[in-house]
């Protein structure tokens, strides 16, 4: 049984870093010419962070997905957000899409991360009593605890 248990932690160590690896090596050539391409590629990458940052947060027993989705789709100053089923412990992350970046393609998919670890830090808070008047304070939190954890992540990097 200790074997077993063994190998799957092995098992999830390798699955990360096969993700981490897609990720990197995804962004690491010139951006795709087509639209089409890129939008491909950003989706790759974002499943790819989704993955690793689900296990970093020990967020696996939620099953989470994420959707490139249009600036039209968001209230006025948002770039993303996230819709959860505690009950059913299932997710979806709204990430804006690659055709609505007014950025460079790595800092595109460097903002997508962002999106995603904020948006699992809300997740992750899900648990807690949400007051309309902490709203603002637990964004702060959230904001401040994701630029953090992925200032380690790259900086490891």
């Amino acid at each position: 049984m200790a074997k077993i248990a063994s190998l799957g932690v092995n098992c999830v160590f390798m699955l990360s870093a096969v993700a981490s690896a897609l990720a990197q090596a995804a962004v690491s050539d010139a951006p795709p010419a087509t639209a089409a391409g890129q939008a491909q590629l950003a989706q790759r990458f974002v499943d790819a962070r989704l993955a690793v940052w689900r296990q970093r947060l020990k967020l696996e027993d939620w099953r989470v997905s994420a959707v490139m989705t249009s600036r039209s789709d968001f209230a006025p100053k948002t770039l993303g957000g996230i819709r959860w089923d505690k009950t059913k412990k299932s997710a979806v992350i709204y990430v804006l899409a690659p055709s609505d970046y007014q950025l460079p393609f790595r800092e595109m998919l460097d903002d997508m991360e962002l999106t995603i670890v904020h948006e699992l830090v809300h997740l992750d808070l899900a648990t807690a009593s949400h007051h309309e008047a902490s709203r603002s304070v637990e964004e702060h939190a959230v904001n401040g605890i994701a630029e953090a954890m992925l200032a380690l992540d790259r900086k490891k990097q």
